[in-house]
């Protein structure tokens, strides 16, 4: 009798889990955007440029402008879902080279930030920024940057 209630019990929670995870699923693949201060001059850039601007070897705009990069926490799921789509490497991949950098006397990390809603003030209120956030936290404070 014991056994029959664990596992109708099981089988509720498998249940009841599912319409949670498929919500899960589909939240997790809103796009991903890069996003800049209003004032940014760039309007596009080419993966490999993004790549070198997270990764702190490249420190200017194309146009010149010093970049000042904002990160999530490397165990955020956007920080995770940004560096592998659009970056193509992995989270750790970025931070040891940060690591590198900071440890050689070469260079600097990214400012991290808490959340989304923390990196769309910084990037809004600081010249050159330079960040990714979620459609849905996007507003007229920002300006999205296209990546070819």
């Amino acid at each position: 009798m014991l056994r029959l209630s664990l596992l109708a019990l099981a089988i509720v929670m498998l249940v009841a889990g599912l319409p949670l995870a498929s919500t899960t699923a589909v939240a997790q693949e809103a796009p991903i955007l890069l996003v800049a201060h209003p004032d940014v001059n760039t309007r596009q850039l080419k993966r490999d440029t993004t790549r070198a601007i997270f990764a702190m070897r490249q420190r200017t705009w194309p146009d010149g402008q010093a970049v000042r990069v904002f990160v999530l926490d490397n165990n955020h799921p956007v920080h995770a879902r940004f560096a592998k789509e659009q970056l193509a490497v992995y989270p750790h991949q970025l931070q040891l080279a940060w690591d590198r950098m900071v440890f050689s006397g070469t260079g600097q990390a990214p400012d991290r930030v808490r959340d989304q809603a923390e990196m769309r003030e910084r990037i809004a209120t600081t010249p050159g920024a330079l960040g990714y956030l979620e459609r849905e936290y996007l507003d007229d404070r920002v300006q999205v940057i296209s990546m070819e």
